[in-house]
């Protein structure tokens, strides 16, 4: 073989690498956008970033596949009562309020399209277009199992308020898909 054709191969062999590395580099910038600070948990969760990564690949699968849809402004309206509801119920019964924000923002998920069958994947559906508070719900959720057996104190649920508003907001505010007029 002529050096020449050693050469060329070599040449586009390193174009190869190359092409794949920027394309694994586009990728992953891509993910760390659009997961936020869950595709930094996701990576430490995870076996590998590989892993991880392929993980939240599936989860963007799976959202692309879901029928979501944007609320219509009197629905907006009507769930913004209904927070408003549960506050006030939060003078008198913390722990039941929180109880009723867990409720509030899984029907507002579920109205929104969004698959409510178990906290776990509710997660995984929600990281994609959420991943900026779904620690917050996280949080408030951990508060909420603890709040029945009366593990926790009211600044632990006046907390775990805060942190379902995030979501909340988040859900209520963001109904529409880019590109979307809101009803």
């Amino acid at each position: 073989m002529s050096s020449g054709i050693v050469i060329a191969i070599i040449v586009v062999v390193v174009l190869i690498v190359l092409a794949v590395g920027v394309w694994m580099a586009v990728r992953r910038r891509h993910l760390r956008e659009r997961f936020g600070p869950e595709y930094e948990r996701a990576v430490e969760a995870g076996d590998s970033r590989t892993a991880a990564e392929r993980d939240l690949r599936a989860r963007e699968q799976r959202h692309d596949d879901l029928d979501l849809k944007p609320l219509a402004s009197t629905a907006r309206q009507q769930y913004a009562q209904e927070w408003n509801g549960v506050q006030e119920h939060f003078v008198d019964r913390p722990r039941e309020a929180v109880g009723e924000a867990d409720q509030l923002v899984t029907r507002l998920m579920k109205e929104r399209g969004y698959p409510t069958e178990g906290y776990e994947q509710q997660v995984k559906d929600l990281s994609v277009e959420h991943g900026q508070t779904l620690e917050h719900y996280r949080a408030a959720h951990e508060v909420n199992a603890r709040a029945g057996g009366r593990q926790t104190t009211t600044e632990e649920l006046r907390g775990a308020m805060v942190h379902y508003r995030a979501l909340f907001d988040d859900l209520l505010t963001n109904g529409d898909r880019p590109g979307q007029q809101r009803a």
